[in-house]
């Protein structure tokens, strides 16, 4: 195929902001890729720490990069070495990782954590690796997945951040019956929230201090009762030792907190009252939910360091913690808590062999009210604007955001 100009939204590096739709040159795919019209981007939030700040976390934008990596289209061109029948004119979800298919990770089919992977929209490699907010693009062929009859191309955007959900409750053995409460009520804990009811937990409640969110998760069924917490307050001296230089949620610490061996006499105390405050206040969360003896499967979305050790208290004996939200690299936690109670603990990044079930799912109609979940729509070009209203968290009514999707209006 001969180069085309297409349209990108391209973040500059600096202090953040510096988003601009321009054009750029694109060629055939390779062998084994295809060319992918993108119809819908849904927005996330390590997008939007990238064009906020310039950086996300220790992974600083130090050159232009195409922000997006939750997406689906139509393939325009296939490769000549493609095998997996896919055609012109089929339409696609694009899972964002690609990764080796060679190292022992790979091989596990555990390949989330292979170390060469490359992931769209991600400043973590030089020179960046592209994502999706742009018109078309080449992409591997092995790493695209055709949408069942009934799946639209918004829906398909999100699959993958219920990947991450469906990864995270496979190692969580998430299953019917089980008692379940979420910490954070965005986009991801909501999808946690549809999860878990798709199948079968017998209760399933969420807590966050947007009570704007908690009333939208009650009133479309994503949870059964909601639990409304006080806005947190500045940070004591030891809290803030604790967690020094910690950065945004999805982001990574740019040094250590303080050794217990480093922390004054005061200081010990203060997080030991402080303890003893998180555990009091989960106590009455628990109360309000009628569930003293805690819930089977607590899902944390935040990242925050307080939530999580909620998180612990909040777990049944024998339950489970399923750390999913990303925030400081370094928290306290109540772990004897947890080792007396035998409470897992379990981490999960990303995802792997998620995307059939995913977008299986969202076709199905299992995922109840899951679309309501998408509150507002831009077209490419006006990429910027959408995620300035992100960085508001309102829109100019004072409507609150969700998920926020982009469309090239190219691929229908």
């Amino acid at each position: 195929m001969p180069c085309e100009n297409i349209s990108a939204a391209v973040l500059y590096p600096g202090s953040g902001r510096d988003l601009r739709v321009e054009d750029r040159n694109i060629w055939g795919p390779n062998p084994t890729e295809v060319q992918i019209a993108v119809a819908a981007t849904g927005l996330c939030g390590s997008d939007l720490h990238y064009y906020a700040h310039g950086r996300n976390g220790d992974f600083m934008v130090k050159q232009p990069i195409v922000l997006g990596h939750e997406a689906a289209g139509v393939i325009t061109a296939v490769g000549t070495q493609v095998l997996s029948g896919i055609q012109v004119g089929d339409r696609v979800a694009i899972e964002a990782g690609i990764y080796c298919r060679q190292c022992s990770f790979c091989e596990k089919g555990r390949y989330n954590l292979c170390k060469s992977m490359k992931f769209c929209s991600s400043a973590s490699v030089l020179p960046h690796f592209d994502g999706t907010l742009r018109e078309r693009m080449n992409h591997p062929a092995f790493v695209v997945h055709p949408l069942p009859d009934g799946c639209s191309f918004e829906q398909a955007s999100l699959a993958e951040p219920l990947s991450v959900l469906l990864h995270a409750s496979r190692r969580a053995e998430l299953s019917a019956g089980q008692t379940v409460l979420v910490f954070g009520a965005g986009t991801i804990g909501l999808l946690a929230c549809a999860l878990a009811k798709a199948r079968g937990a017998s209760k399933i409640v969420v807590v966050d201090i947007n009570p704007t969110r908690l009333e939208f998760a009650k009133h479309y069924g994503f949870a059964s009762e909601t639990f409304c917490l006080p806005p947190p307050s500045p940070p004591s001296a030891a809290e803030a030792a604790s967690s020094a230089s910690s950065c945004c949620s999805h982001g990574r610490q740019s040094r250590p907190p303080p050794t217990p061996q480093q922390l004054s006499a005061e200081q010990k105390k203060q997080l030991d009252d402080q303890m003893r405050r998180t555990k009091d206040n989960v106590a009455g969360i628990l109360e309000h939910f009628g569930h003293r003896d805690g819930f089977d499967l607590v899902y944390e979305c935040t990242g925050a360091e307080p939530v999580i050790q909620m998180s612990v208290f909040a777990a049944a004996t024998g339950g489970t913690v399923m750390l999913i939200g990303m925030g400081a690299r370094n928290v306290t936690l109540p772990l004897s808590s947890a080792a007396c109670r035998e409470v897992d603990i379990l981490g999960s990044f990303r995802y792997c062999n998620t995307y059939p079930e995913a977008l299986a799912l969202l076709a199905s109609g299992e995922l109840e009210n899951v679309e309501r979940l998408i509150t507002h729509r831009f077209p490419l070009s006006e990429t910027k604007r959408a995620f300035d209203m992100m960085m508001r968290g309102v829109d100019d009514e004072g409507n609150m955001v969700l998920k926020v999707m982009v469309g090239s209006g190219r691929a229908c």
